[in-house]
């Protein structure tokens, strides 16, 4: 049954491979993605060598807090990240350069890249986050003595059907896996039911919540003139926003500068080609606009952020936050990240792939709100209400303070692994 697979895959890949060499997000690394590697490209030594992939560059985040505990359970060990799109590699590259020992574009998942590439690594554990279950290269890692374990994991329960399915034609790769490290309960009830063995799962949390309580950075104040803010006006900032929300949070913002007319509004959108567009929307209601990568010349009252990997940060310059992805029939965004900086959080009523947050944050400074009017309404209480603003973000903060911990639990939990007695030469 597993050549079924094998088959499937590459006849998948002769379909698509046109495709992938031009999308934006894939058109870079070609040799990497097949399997071969070049000087420089991976890093020497004899130490372990830990693998650790993340499709995207959100999920690269979730797996830097692991960094720490990894290398203080395997001394001497190198750390490599992989990962699919061109921008999670130029993320890792620049902002995780200084933790890590290397970056490298993931395999496609053929039976033929995956070899090679884990012949070229020499993983002595390959960590795969969120549901990045790649059955041959969980099968090429474990037959080279590695171990394979899934961080934060998570199954869908829209989704338990499909993998049923394709798990039932080719053999389980849940079965290959060493640890599978779920986030929830829940998960680890499904991951059962998909056919993990018992004893290889545990609950041990979302490694995210670790990064998201970070004290300001010095770099915080060059963000606050880039973006044209002054240092004693409010500012609202929505986080990743999408198509349809912008419209909508530009019109509850002109009804707030009515009274309060020194507002700043920072618009982050979840796509960064998105940015122009909302310049456009911004100057038919008649508002000044600017973009944080021109420094905001003008200290427009409203700012797009055009920049990568900033908006954890920014979140530390607001008054207020809203996190988008929420009024739309997107599922929502991490609406801990800003929680995590000690602000108060609104968002809306669509958050199905973030339910875990809103149980967590709902009431505990987070307000979902289920429209514009409802937004409105929220937001001018909290900017009227300085002290309500102030203790909603402390809750907020102890909130997220409280349910970290699960990078530190999955490192022991790997190093309890056995580990390879034996490496040959590094390439």
């Amino acid at each position: 049954m597993r050549l079924l697979y094998v088959v499937a895959t590459y006849v998948l890949f002769a379909l698509l491979f046109p495709v992938l060499c031009v999308h934006r997000k894939t058109r870079h690394g070609l040799k990497q993605r097949l399997g071969f590697y070049g000087p420089g490209d991976l890093p020497k030594g004899d130490g372990p060598l830990l693998w650790l992939h993340g499709a995207s560059a959100g999920d690269l985040l979730a797996l830097a807090p692991m960094f720490g505990p990894l290398r203080q359970r395997f001394p001497g060990c190198r750390i490599v990240l992989s990962t699919m799109t061109d921008s999670g590699h130029a993320m890792a590259r620049d902002r995780l350069a200084k933790q890590i020992d290397g970056v490298v574009y993931a395999p496609y998942d053929l039976w033929g890249a995956t070899r090679r590439a884990v012949r070229a690594l020499q993983p002595d554990l390959l960590v795969l986050e969120y549901t990045e279950v790649w059955p041959n290269l969980i099968r090429a890692a474990k037959q080279s003595g590695a171990s394979v374990v899934m961080t934060n994991g998570r199954f869908s329960p829209a989704n338990v059907g499909k993998y049923r399915t394709l798990f039932g034609l080719i053999e389980n790769p849940l079965k290959d896996m060493d640890l599978l490290l779920m986030r929830q309960d829940e998960e680890s009830e499904r991951a059962r039911a998909l056919g993990a063995p018992t004893e290889r799962v545990l609950t041990t949390g979302n490694t995210k919540f670790d990064a998201l309580a970070a004290g300001p950075a010095p770099e915080d104040e060059a963000l606050r003139t880039a973006l044209g803010l002054s240092p004693t006006d409010p500012v609202w900032l929505a986080g990743s926003t999408h198509e349809g929300e912008e419209e909508i949070l530009l019109q509850v913002y002109q009804r707030l500068r009515e009274r309060w007319p020194t507002l700043s509004m920072v618009i982050a959108p979840r796509y960064l080609n998105r940015a122009e567009r909302i310049l456009t929307l911004a100057k038919e209601r008649n508002l000044t606009a600017g973009l944080r990568s021109q420094g905001n010349p003008e200290r427009a009252p409203v700012v797009v952020m055009d920049s990568m990997g900033e908006l954890s940060r920014a979140y530390r310059l607001a008054t207020v936050v809203f996190v988008g992805g929420s009024f739309t029939k997107r599922g929502g965004q991490n609406i801990l990240e800003p929680a995590g900086q000690g602000r108060p959080v609104l968002f809306g009523p669509h958050m199905d792939n973030f339910r875990d947050s809103v149980a967590v944050l709902q009431g505990n400074g987070g307000i979902q709100v289920a429209d514009g009017e409802a937004l409105y309404a929220a937001l001018e209480d909290l900017l009227a209400n300085p002290e309500h603003r102030q203790r909603l973000g402390a809750q907020a903060e102890a909130t997220v303070r409280r349910i970290s911990g699960a990078s530190e639990r999955n490192a022991e939990a790997m190093a309890a692994l056995p580990r390879r007695r034996t490496r040959t030469a590094s390439p």
